[in-house]
């Protein structure tokens, strides 16, 4: 085990649908590594009053479906470590967390951390911070909170000055997993590590920028959650704006969690507020249907949108954003468009030249170039190339592994920041108004509605041409 200080680790919601999909399996996964610290308690909590015991059992069903089957060494050495303290978590009645708590800090040492991580819906954002407060248990800790942190500039702010009022902005981790991506992080080492992509990563070479995530899946298992909140809160402001923001930065002054917060930051200022003419928000077909939605919903559960970087390095060169639900495909692709070159080697505007990045799993970097033909003429053809990130080494780790990692770690380098929030619900909020596009149906195993192919380039959606 690593050499980190004895940890308690509080999960909220620890039986609902993100913690058995994401967090618990990463932590379980860092047992696996050796990655935990030496002595640590993770300790869930509920309203209902579940015994120690039951929830082990709740957490080998997760592990067993959503994550890898521990060995019955592994489970022998990871299940006394877990903990459950019924009773809900309020400001008027703790119910059984503080003396557990209490009981577990004590076992470990005085010297054991105390990390909150909020498993549990926006709206208990809130309420959860008043109980740490009211039970004393903010003090010296670490706090993690899940997206969306906020669903407006004005509710950003209304819930930081909660925060702040009970913690210090260094104890703060607001969670975006598409940053802990293995793909994501390479976008960094690929562009400031080699002087052939960094001398052609502006506007000067490149014509276009497409982060598209598509997904096959619906929202059934969480459709009260989705209902209240659709895509463009779910998924534009939050994961297509942040890796936005790692494509669009200028180089940080190092890689230091402070340096890495500000370079980010710093671009995330210059996005141009959306204009909702060059947004497109869509339902699909069937969504109207799904157990817990009302007839008569509103909700966007696709959005396609241009965004604008008014930087030197990348003014006047459209990021094209687009995700959505019960689409043709599913993927997570980050795509560089380059432009044509000068003079008459090219392929004739068939297919560009394109660096791309699949943000999936471990991760792919994909080459699209024009080369000679075989034969006995001088034409232009197409190649493409793949590089396999998980064949340059084994040992990638999944986003919130590595997130949970950084949290134990006090490492907040990608972690996303009251300011960075604040700026990106800025260049958000046009489409918080009234001229906020209508709604358009879409059919189920289609790429969305037609109206968003007008926000590309001259080669369309890369994805659908595949």
């Amino acid at each position: 085990m690593s050499d980190l200080p004895a940890t308690v680790f509080v999960l909220y919601g620890a039986t609902g649908d993100l913690a058995k999909r994401m967090v618990l399996p990463a932590f379980f996964d860092l047992y696996a590594r050796g990655l935990l610290p030496r002595r640590w308690k993770l300790v869930g909590n509920g309203r209902g009053d579940v015994a120690h015991e039951d929830f082990r059992g709740h957490v080998h069903d997760v592990l067993t479906e959503f994550g890898t089957v521990p060995t019955d060494e592994q489970w022998a050495g990871f299940a006394p470590d877990l903990l459950f303290a019924g009773g809900g978590f309020r400001a008027e009645d703790g119910g059984q967390l503080p003396d557990l708590i209490e009981q577990t800090r004590a076992e470990l040492g005085a010297d054991a951390q105390l990390i909150h991580y909020l498993a549990v819906p926006p709206s208990a954002f809130a309420p959860t911070t008043e109980a740490l407060r009211e039970h004393d248990l903010a003090k010296g800790t670490k706090v993690v909170f899940e997206k969306p942190y906020g669903t407006s500039l004005e509710s950003l702010h209304e819930l930081d000055a909660l925060v702040h009022t009970v913690f210090d902005e260094e104890q703060v981790f607001r969670i975006d997993h598409f940053l802990g991506k293995e793909a994501t992080q390479n976008v960094h080492m690929l562009r400031f590590a080699n002087t052939m992509v960094s001398r052609v990563w502006d506007r000067s070479s490149i014509e276009e920028v497409q982060i598209d995530v598509p997904e096959t899946l619906d929202i059934a298992d969480r459709a009260a959650f989705y209902d209240a909140t659709g895509a463009s809160l779910d998924m534009l402001v939050t994961h297509l704006f942040q890796v936005a923001a790692e494509v669009a930065m200028e180089p940080p002054t190092s890689f230091a969690p402070e340096d890495m917060q500000l370079a980010r930051e710093s671009v995330i200022s210059a996005f141009r507020p959306l204009d909702p003419a060059d947004v497109v928000l869509g339902q699909f077909d069937g969504y109207r249907q799904t157990e817990g939605i009302a007839d008569d919903s509103s909700t966007d559960t696709y959005v396609a949108a241009k965004l604008w970087v008014d930087t030197d390095r990348w003014r006047d060169v459209p990021f094209v954003l687009r995700t959505g639900k019960r689409l043709q495909g599913g993927a997570q692709r980050l795509s560089l468009l380059f432009r044509t070159p000068e003079g008459p080697l090219h392929s004739a505007g068939k297919v560009p030249e394109v660096l791309a990045f699949d943000l999936e799993g471990s991760g792919r970097i994909l080459m699209e170039l024009t080369v000679k033909a075989p034969g006995p003429d001088f034409v232009p053809s197409e190649v493409d190339h793949v590089l396999r990130l998980d064949q340059v080494a084994d040992g990638s780790m999944a986003p919130y592994t590595s997130l949970i990692y950084d949290v134990l770690r006090g490492d907040r380098s990608l972690f996303t920041s009251s300011i960075g929030l604040a700026a990106a619900f800025t260049a958000f909020a046009p489409l918080l108004g009234p001229e906020r596009p209508d709604v358009v149906s879409y059919p189920e195993g289609s790429w969305g509605p037609a109206a968003a192919d007008r926000l590309t380039g001259r080669f369309g959606w890369l994805l659908a041409r595949e």
